[in-house]
């Protein structure tokens, strides 16, 4: 008896002790592997893990690794390349990425070392499924064509029709499912040249999935018929149950519920029956998804029941997403505390076994990556010391000198730069000064002091003991108009002050636009039954406008008060309000005299120059300047449209407020 069947013996003995302690169920597998063959050959492990990488993924790991350290003993590197893809594979299954990727790059390279293509081909097959998982398609496609050069290389035409079929998969995640289509058809003349396997079947659905996406429904099912009846025998139900599954969603697209959750249905008892629990996942979300439109309660048993077998076998990614979609159901049916534990128990899986393995895989990649720079730099040390002195320091000298003139030229580049562009900047805001200046003095000296004169002249003449009735109530009249206006000009110069020393102060909240600009117009009434001008208020009550409703009251009131100076006698004004968007557009529309072509450019701007009225109304040019600021404070916006003769509309657009 050699050392190698004793050490096998002593493994064998060890694996039925493993069972005893940790609970495994030990199966009649053992013994009908050892029967079929020696229990002391990689083969034998190769078949356990094949027998239990979906029913127990445990007792899979267990065997992969025993293998493992046979092959390792044994120098065997292709028997240790099996092992570690088996591995990546049992990795792969739980969604553990990274890992699975370092047991196939693992398995790559012991394939290289001793020139097996078939199995480097293999492992860039695993590596790109990896990598399409994880959504990275540039590099999954990068891995199937170097697996597919391998296979030309050594004539492998399954792992040519392997390499046509993964870059058609890799395309259809991309959602281009005519690039995908493209490379099925290469894939089915090679199917054709080959003897049947489960890469036909593969090949079957894919294609029907690609018909499926791009609704070609009835080029689908033809193939999914032949490769359900290709699939019924022992060693294909796992894929025979994915065609059933995939010819569901076929039916399911086309609209027959019914015969899309009888097949479903019926491949999730195939599943059962073989213990395929990835299936039996897929299936019932399945289930879930096509019960979702038409019944909840049914959607949500099946997403419960997926999330017990998820729960079961440690599948943490496919608890997240059943989670979530439970959360989303216990939402629509108003079950806030259920969806709250659902939603809260998703996120502490994801905490636990996803978020904490990225923090950990990244701690691991940022030291290897600084392992690698320490190492790069004392390469480079022990370079550039077998170099002479004189010319480094030379070089050195040179590149040091190049970077300080460099330096010292732009950084007075950037500097003179700057200062002209403050210079600029400072020109501009003088020249603006100079013209708010010049309109502030004009103000001053012409529009308020003339009406303050009349004022006094009216008092004067009022005073007049031998003055009519008549005539002193026509004057008081005329200085209640004067007064009004000078208050009005004074408001405005006090508003545009206060805003140009320390700002505007703005206060936001929700209001009934209507109300506020009911109160306007009520202010104005009498302004505008002196011109015989109706108003009306065209705005609903439930407009709600979000904004310092000061502002927006001060707004409407200057376009009210000027849509009423420039109508003429027996005028109009419209205010009508417009939601969109989440805003709010209100406008103020006259039948007045209009504005030029000319002005309307700068109508808002501190250039403008008021006119008079139609009734020689007089004006200071703020109040349209000021309702341009106080919108834009707020977030909003204010247009004009005009035509000469046919009136104007300004319309300021503000945040609408749905609550009322």
């Amino acid at each position: 008896m050699n050392n190698n069947t004793l050490l096998s013996k002593l493994q064998h003995k060890v694996l039925i002790c493993l069972f005893v302690v940790t609970g495994i169920t030990y199966t009649p597998a053992l013994g009908q592997v050892k029967n079929n063959g020696r229990y002391d050959s990689i083969e034998y492990y190769n078949k356990l893990v094949l027998e239990f990488r979906y029913k127990n993924p445990d007792s899979a790991t267990l065997y992969a690794n025993l293998g493992l350290a046979m092959a390792r003993k044994q120098h065997n590197y292709a028997g240790e390349a099996k092992m570690l893809n088996q591995l990546g594979m049992i990795d792969d299954n739980v969604g553990d990425f990274e890992a699975s990727r370092k047991k196939y790059l693992s398995a790559y390279s012991l394939y290289k070392k001793i020139n097996d293509t078939k199995g480097m081909a293999t492992e860039n097959i695993r590596l790109g499924v990896v990598e399409m998982r994880k959504g990275v398609y540039d590099r999954s496609v990068d891995y199937f064509l170097q697996a597919l050069q391998l296979s030309q290389r050594n004539g492998n035409k399954f792992g040519q029709m392997e390499g046509y079929i993964t870059l058609g998969e890799a395309f259809a995640g991309q959602k281009k499912y005519d690039k995908a289509i493209e490379y099925y058809r290469i894939a089915e003349k090679l199917n054709q040249q080959i003897p049947f396997s489960n890469l036909s079947l593969n090949l079957y659905n894919d294609i029907a999935i690609a018909y499926r996406e791009t609704g070609r429904l009835k080029e689908a099912i033809p193939y999914l018929v032949k490769g359900i009846q290709k699939s019924e025998v022992p060693q294909y139900q796992g894929l025979n149950i994915t065609l059933i599954n995939t010819l569901a969603s076929v039916y399911a697209k086309a609209g027959d519920t019914t015969s899309s959750i009888k097949l479903q249905k019926s491949a999730l008892e195939k599943a059962k029956k073989i213990n395929n629990y990835i299936r039996q996942i897929q299936i019932l979300t399945g289930l879930a998804t096509t019960y979702q439109r038409s019944n909840l309660s049914q959607s949500l048993y099946y997403w419960q029941q997926a999330f017990i077998l998820s729960d079961s076998r440690k599948a943490y990614k496919e608890q997240i997403d059943e989670l979530n979609a439970m959360a989303d159901i216990y939402s629509k049916q108003k079950n806030y505390k259920a969806a709250y534990e659902a939603r809260d128990k998703q996120y502490k899986i994801a905490d636990e076994f996803f978020y904490k393995k990225m923090s950990k895989q990244i701690i691991s990649l940022q030291n290897a990556y600084e392992l690698n720079q320490y190492k790069a730099r004392e390469q480079q040390f022990r370079f550039e010391e077998n170099r002479r002195i004189f010319r480094q320091r030379v070089s050195y000298g040179v590149i040091i000198t190049v970077l300080v003139i460099l330096g010292i030229v732009m950084f007075y580049y950037y500097r003179m730069r700057k200062l002209n562009l403050m210079l600029h900047h400072i020109n501009d805001e003088l020249q603006e000064l100079n013209t708010v200046k010049d309109k502030l003095f004009s103000i001053l000296g012409h529009d308020l002091r003339s009406p303050f004169v009349s004022v006094i002249n009216m008092v004067e003449i009022i005073d007049d003991d031998e003055l009519e009735p008549e005539q002193r109530k026509a004057l008081l009249n005329q200085l209640q108009k004067t007064t009004k206006v000078s208050l009005e000009t004074l408001d405005n110069l006090l508003r545009w002050g206060q805003k140009q020393i320390k700002g505007t102060p703005i206060h936001p909240s929700a209001f009934n636009a209507r109300l506020v600009i009911n109160k306007v117009t009520d202010f104005l009434l009498d302004v505008a039954a002196n011109k015989h001008i109706t108003i009306e208020n065209q705005v609903s009550e439930q407009t709600g406008i979000y904004a310092d409703a000061d502002h927006f009251e001060f707004i409407i009131r200057n376009l009210v008060s000027n849509a009423i100076k420039f109508s003429n006698v027996n005028g109009k004004v419209v205010i009508t309000a417009e939601q969109k968007n989440g805003e709010v557009a209100v406008t103020v529309k006259d039948n007045g005299v209009g504005i030029a072509p000319e002005k309307l450019a700068d109508i808002l701007d501190s250039t403008n120059v008021s006119t008079r009225g139609t009734s020689n109304e007089k004006g200071t040019g703020l109040g349209l300047l000021l309702c341009k600021e106080f919108a834009e404070l707020n977030g909003g916006r204010i247009s004009v449209e005009s035509k000469i003769g046919e009136g104007s509309a300004f319309t300021v657009i503000l945040k609408e407020n749905k609550t009322f």
